[in-house]
């Protein structure tokens, strides 16, 4: 039976290297993976999905305006799929998340896709808050925090390493502006933001 698949974590947790795997164990047993990732984000090249270990693969490209369903359709004219993998799940829309539901419901073909929970201010991106609403099966991808506990949460750093609280939610690149850290840790980083704002509020 199809699913949707939704593969979460913080940031350099191994994602794309996961999916990468899941892809080629599909290819290994001769079946055909199709795999989408979102155009802006270029790090490992136009039109690829590369890991942090050196591995990669090509795969077709969504924006903010592509119908998803549309185009999963017009790929099985061409040909069978075994499986739809979504790499940078975060970046797809509400409504692109429903339109993978629909290719599990309708077109009854399999979707993984991986992404990040939430950004560096604590907050859900909107893909992601959707896929966690409509996933059939959730995992989480795991790291660790400094301190060894599960990291659940992202910082972003300026060059000289100081923790940034305020920005856009998407920057492309610099993997090496961000350190994952377990909540406790996140709040100590960013100055326990949300606790002051609730005793500003009493």
């Amino acid at each position: 039976m199809a699913k949707l698949h939704f593969h979460f974590s913080t940031m350099n947790a191994g994602k794309s290297t996961l999916l990468l795997q899941a892809a080629y164990n599909y290819r290994e047993r001769g079946m055909v993976p199709y795999l989408i990732t979102a155009k802006l984000d270029e790090r490992a090249g136009a039109g690829k999905i590369g890991s942090r270990i050196g591995i990669e693969a090509e795969a077709d490209t969504f924006e903010a305006d592509t119908d998803m369903f549309a185009r999963v359709e017009v790929r099985l004219a061409a040909g069978p799929v075994a499986c739809v993998f979504v790499d940078e799940a975060q970046f797809l829309t509400p409504d692109q998340v429903w339109q993978l539901a629909r290719v599990v419901d309708d077109l009854r073909v399999p979707v993984m896709a991986y992404g990040l929970r939430v950004d560096f201010q604590g907050h859900l991106f909107p893909g992601s808050a959707a896929l966690l609403a409509l996933a059939d099966e959730m995992r989480e991808v795991r790291t660790i925090c400094h301190c060894g506990k599960k990291a659940t949460m992202v910082v972003r750093t300026d060059g000289a390493g100081k923790v940034l609280t305020d920005g856009d939610q998407v920057q492309i690149g610099g993997n090496e502006a961000y350190v994952s850290l377990c909540r406790k840790h996140w709040r100590e980083a960013v100055g326990d933001r949300m606790d002051q704002g609730h005793k500003a509020a009493e």
